[in-house]
């Protein structure tokens, strides 16, 4: 694998890992107070067109990442865009028991 690979993977995975303590945050405290759903609804948009890069390109490696961290930042979008009570729902769905 080249440097260029490498960098890339590294690239890919850090991108997709991102998401989760904010999700994970989310679910634990059951609210999305002071998130910014434009900023969430922005990052959807890039990573959908970045996807749709990768498509048009064949370029898994676009592919793959961008359409995972698509469907992450799109989670936290709709429990920021939900009322508090189904975002807490759907928390209380994941994760049972919130840590208090």
């Amino acid at each position: 694998m080249t440097t260029a690979a490498w960098i890339g993977s590294l690239a890919a995975i850090l991108s997709v890992v991102s998401f989760t303590p904010q999700a994970w945050k989310i679910i634990r405290e059951r609210r999305t107070r002071g998130l910014s759903a434009a900023t969430y609804g922005l990052t959807c948009a890039a990573f959908g067109f970045w996807a749709v890069y990768g498509v048009l390109k064949g370029d898994l490696a676009i592919i793959v990442p961008n359409s995972i961290c698509l469907l992450l930042a799109a989670f936290i979008l709709l429990l920021i865009l939900l009322p508090d009570r189904q975002t807490a729902a759907i928390a209380k769905a994941i994760e049972p028991v919130a840590d208090d």
